[in-house]
């Protein structure tokens, strides 16, 4: 790999934790860094690029939705998302423009399959996780108008991912309303699963590879990557 240094903001667990493992697995010097750090904060996230130098920034972070029918959802549980998720994405990006970060760097923002399918019992996360999509062509734009040289990336797991706190309350919700456990319901609709180190998989193979290079917006699934 190219990739010297790399930033993986949200590795406590989950996608986070698997990519930190698998850069460092492959000689990538790693600051992975989880709820110690406030990735909502400029100046925090300023401070970690400045620690880690990053080839390769990686944001997986975000807060858990509430899982409930809209009907029981107040304005804080379902606008958390937004608050969390979408603002670690702008501050991310925003600050890889600002340093700037190097040219043929990477900014990985890992999304949802709910921003393009919605999820009706998550609250606001499916608008939020669109959002992150927006964000990385807006960055993207942005980056090339100022001749920067760096790459965004939203990357979307295009379906429930198995082993994860959100992947599996998920599927015990979405499960119970066809009278399945969440086991069968995961199986149902993807025989193929998709864990967390999956994820992190395709997190290597977009930093590192040629494929979908001009792509600001791929999913990965049980079966591999795909360009939306």
């Amino acid at each position: 790999m190219t990739i010297r240094n790399a930033l993986v903001i949200g590795a406590g667990s989950g996608v986070g934790r698997a990519t930190a493992h698998a850069l460092t697995a492959v000689g990538v010097d790693v600051l992975a860094t989880g709820h110690e750090r406030d990735a909502t904060d400029p100046a925090q996230v300023a401070a970690l690029l400045d620690e880690a130098d990053p080839d390769l920034v990686v944001v997986t972070a975000g807060t858990r939705p509430r899982i409930a029918p809209i009907g029981e959802q107040s304005w804080e549980s379902f606008s958390a998302p937004w608050n969390v998720d979408v603002k670690i994405a702008f501050e991310v990006g925003r600050a890889a423009l600002t340093r700037p970060l190097r040219a043929d760097s990477t900014v990985v923002i890992v999304s949802s399959g709910a921003g393009l399918g919605g999820s009706p019992l998550s609250g606001g996360y499916a608008g939020a996780k669109r959002t992150q999509m927006f964000l990385a062509a807006y960055l993207q734009s942005a980056a090339d108008a100022r001749g920067l040289g760096i790459r965004f990336v939203a990357l979307v797991p295009g379906q429930l991912l198995v082993g994860t706190t959100i992947g599996e309350a998920a599927a015990a919700a979405y499960g119970a309303e066809s009278g399945q456990s969440a086991e069968a319901y995961l199986k149902d609709r993807f025989p193929v699963p998709l864990d967390a180190a999956g994820v992190a998989r395709a997190v290597l193979e977009i930093a590192s590879g040629e494929e979908h290079r001009q792509k600001t917006l791929v999913a990965v699934t049980g079966k591999g990557l795909e360009a939306l």
